[in-house]
Order: structure tokens, then C-alpha cells, then sequence
């Protein structure tokens, strides 16, 4: 592919209310765009969902959410101008040609020599997307062709299924908890690290987690579920780096055996800041990486620290880096599974195509999915209007889950296609 023209815009979404994570919160999520136009005329256009919070705290800390949005905005902007002329064989090399030159150019933007690689990763999930529409297109191949071609032997699963996993986040109540219950979710994800005074304690927020975890579990075992193979809710906890060391994680590990929930927990994500290199291999509970994890000697680090899941996400860190992780853990028998950042509807179902092809976690009966974008943004419904298929029968979960048919292989989910109410923004030069 020659890539003759690049264009960027982006569309702001309010949420429903504040998003607390990492100990803080977002009131928006900045909708990236990107459209990419080869040699023959061809059109390939991106999206994604930018979160300065997740995947650089510091930065969100120090720059605030509007100008750390801003920030990534124009990183992506970057991205676009440095692929006009490029001529790339695949998604696989244009990443590789964008990803330090941007992470550079972010650095050099705000003077942080610190920037987490994450910071451009996410800059560049748009990009990503839409060199692979575009790939797709000069192969006449659907990406679940050629997925099947070139991972067969450790992406060879047709998930008919996945069963939707929503975020608990700091602020839902107890109510709100039990409503997503009633309607039939098998598994929860609750997000624990929090910061319930705003003076960064450690020790209030192991109160708060303990609290937390004792409240969901009272809660989810007056329900059972037909998607684990022991019949409970089952809980996948996300830390997002926040615990200081292994005895305050295990102070926890501890509580969570005593009131009978350890057994549950079948996902315990990020509990250390990533510079910890922390060994949890002789700990009960099956640890999965992911802000940690930028490519693929992190992940082989995370192997070797004795991390057994990693979370992978094509909304995140792009399809094309998703796609190495995968690989290399899969192949040293290592557990995946696609988790969300809040993505929009057409970036959900880029999620879906990764993770409708993984093996399903041993405690589960059908594959997973992250997606919280229903339960977070104002304009939810209509945002599902933008999407090239909306209407599909993949778009949303009945009873918790997502039901995948023969049209979302063969269509891809429509994530390759050109969405015209995104397309008008590229157009309209916003």
C-alpha cells in the first residue's frame, strides 16, 4: 500500500457521569478519527477512544484532562502526516514506521521524558484501524480470512458468543450493582485501587477495596449463571497499579479467602505500577497484565514474572500490536482475553474480532468481552447509529451476551467499513 493522504478529526463525547480509575476521573472521552487514502484511490477509516488516564496517569495528573486529550489529539494529527508517502506491505509495518517517531514527538510536546509507550499506542489505535481497512481491501480477504491464514494454529476458536463483561466502577452503587445482576452478567469486572479521600493512602484504599469486594460478592451470590462452569458470578478485579507491595496485596488476597470470594476471582489485572517487577507466581489467584505490557519483550517479562493472562486490547494498543502479544502468549500457554477502554460501538466490534478467536478462560463456558461504552457515555444510542452495521444483531448483548453469526465473520462486524457519519468529519476538516 502507498499511502497518498491522511486525514484527522475528532468528536467529543460527554459521559453519563464522572469515570473513576487510577484513583481519579474522567468527564469525557475524545473520539479520535482517522482516514487513510492509498494510490488506488481506496479509503480506510479508523477510530478510536482516547484516554489520557488510562494510559498515562501521570500525564493526566499534570496536564488535566482537556490538555492531555489535546495532547494525544495531535500525536495522532502527527501520525497522520508522517504516513502521507509511506508505502507499507502491511498494518504490522506501518506501526512499526509510526510508533517511535510519535511517541517522540508527544515526548518532545509536553517535555516528558516519561511518556508511557501506552500514550502512543492509543494515539495510533485510529491509524492502526484504518491501514488495516485498507489492507483488507487490497487483498480482497475478510480479516477473519486472514486471520485464519496466518494465526490457524493458535487463533483457530469460532466463538458463537461472548459473554459481555461491564465495569464496576468507584461510584456505582450498591443498586446499580444489583441491576446489572438481575440482568444477567456472569462477570464482573470491579475496579479497586481507589482513592476514597484524595490524600493518596494507601492504607484507607485497601479499606475501601476490602469494603468493595465484600460488598460484590454479597451481592452476586444470591445470583447464579449459566456461563461459568461452577454456576457463580465470577469477579475479575482491576487494580490498575495501585497496590505498593506483595504484603498489602496479600492483606487482600487474605480477606477476599476469608469471606469466600478468592475461588471467584478469576482475573486479577495490574496490581503493582509497572516498574515493579514483582514475581506472583506462588500466588493463589491468575494475574493478567496490561498497562504493562507495551509489546512484546514486556510481555515476555510478565511471563517470566509469572503473570498468566494478559489482557489484550486492540482498542488500546492497536490490533496490530494485540496481534503480536497474542502470539507469543498463546503459544507459552499464557490466557487472553480482550478488555475494553470504553470504546464506542464501532470500536467495540474491532474488539469483538480479536476476541470472538481466543480460547476461553478454564473457568468459563464461553469467550469474553469487556464493554462498558453502554454504561458510560450520554450519547450511547446514538453513537450505535454511526456504525457501518447498525441494526446488526451483534451490536448489543441479550442477557449479557454478545451473539456472533455467520454475517460478523464474514463482515468482519463492520469495523472496516466506512462509517458516513465519521467519514463527514474527515471531510468537514474538523
Amino acid at each position: 500500500m502507498e499511502l497518498v493522504q491522511g486525514k484527522h478529526a475528532i468528536q467529543r463525547e460527554p459521559l453519563l457521569s464522572p469515570f473513576g480509575f487510577k484513583g481519579a476521573y474522567l468527564t469525557e472521552l475524545w473520539q479520535s478519527v482517522a482516514g487513510l487514502w492509498d494510490e488506488q484511490g481506496r479509503f480506510g477509516l479508523g477510530v478510536g477512544v482516547q484516554s489520557v488516564l488510562w494510559s498515562d496517569a501521570d500525564l493526566f495528573v499534570k496536564l488535566g484532562e482537556a490538555e492531555g486529550n489535546a495532547l494525544m489529539a495531535n500525536m495522532t494529527k502527527h501520525a497522520m502526516e508522517l504516513s502521507e508517502g509511506l508505502a507499507c506491505d502491511s498494518p504490522f509495518q506501518l506501526l512499526n514506521a509510526l510508533y517511535q517517531p510519535v511517541l517522540s514527538y508527544g515526548k518532545e510536546q509536553v517535555g516528558h521524558a516519561a511518556m508511557r509507550s501506552t500514550f502512543a499506542l492509543n494515539a495510533l489505535v485510529a491509524v492502526d484501524q484504518a491501514a488495516w481497512s485498507l489492507f483488507v481491501q487490497d487483498h480482497a480477504i475478510s480479516f477473519d480470512d486472514w486471520l485464519g491464514e496466518q494465526y490457524g494454529t493458535i487463533l483457530d476458536e469460532r466463538q458463537a458468543q461472548l459473554a459481555n463483561v461491564p465495569l464496576i466502577p468507584y461510584g456505582m452503587t450498591e443498586e446499580g450493582i444489583d441491576g446489572m445482576l438481575r440482568e444477567g452478567y456472569g462477570l464482573l469486572k470491579v475496579k479497586i485501587g481507589a482513592d476514597p479521600a484524595g490524600d493518596g493512602d494507601r492504607e484507607r484504599m485497601l479499606e475501601w477495596d476490602m469494603a468493595r469486594l465484600k460488598s460484590v460478592h454479597e451481592l452476586a451470590s444470591r445470583y447464579e449463571t449459566p456461563y461459568t462452569l461452577c454456576g457463580k458470578i465470577a469477579y475479575y478485579l482491576d487494580a490498575n497499579g495501585r497496590y505498593e507491595n506483595r504484603e498489602q496485596l496479600m492483606r487482600f488476597i487474605d480477606y477476599a479467602d476469608r469471606i469466600g470470594a478468592l475461588d471467584r476471582i478469576v482475573l486479577f489485572e495490574e496490581p503493582f505500577p509497572e516498574q515493579m517487577e514483582t514475581d506472583v507466581s506462588d500466588l493463589p489467584v491468575r494475574f493478567a497484565a496490561d498497562e504493562s505490557v507495551h509489546d512484546e519483550a514486556d510481555a515476555r517479562a510478565r511471563i517470566d514474572m509469572g503473570y498468566g493472562a494478559f489482557a489484550l486490547k486492540p482498542v488500546a494498543k492497536t490490533m496490530s500490536m494485540s496481534l503480536n502479544i497474542a502470539k507469543l502468549a498463546l503459544e507459552a500457554d499464557v490466557a487472553c482475553f480482550c478488555a475494553d477502554l470504553t470504546a464506542n460501538p464501532m470500536l467495540t466490534d474491532w474488539n469483538k474480532n480479536l476476541a470472538c478467536r481466543l480460547p476461553l478462560l478454564p473457568e468459563l463456558k464461553v469467550g469474553i468481552l469487556e464493554s462498558n461504552g453502554h454504561q458510560n457515555y450520554r450519547n450511547w444510542e446514538t453513537m450505535k447509529g454511526y456504525h457501518p452495521r447498525a441494526g446488526a444483531p451483534w451490536l448489543d448483548n441479550t442477557r449479557g451476551v454478545f451473539r456472533l453469526d455467520e454475517a460478523f465473520y464474514a463482515e468482519s462486524g463492520g469495523a472496516l467499513e466506512s462509517s458516513p457519519h465519521y467519514k463527514s468529519l474527515l471531510m468537514e476538516g474538523r
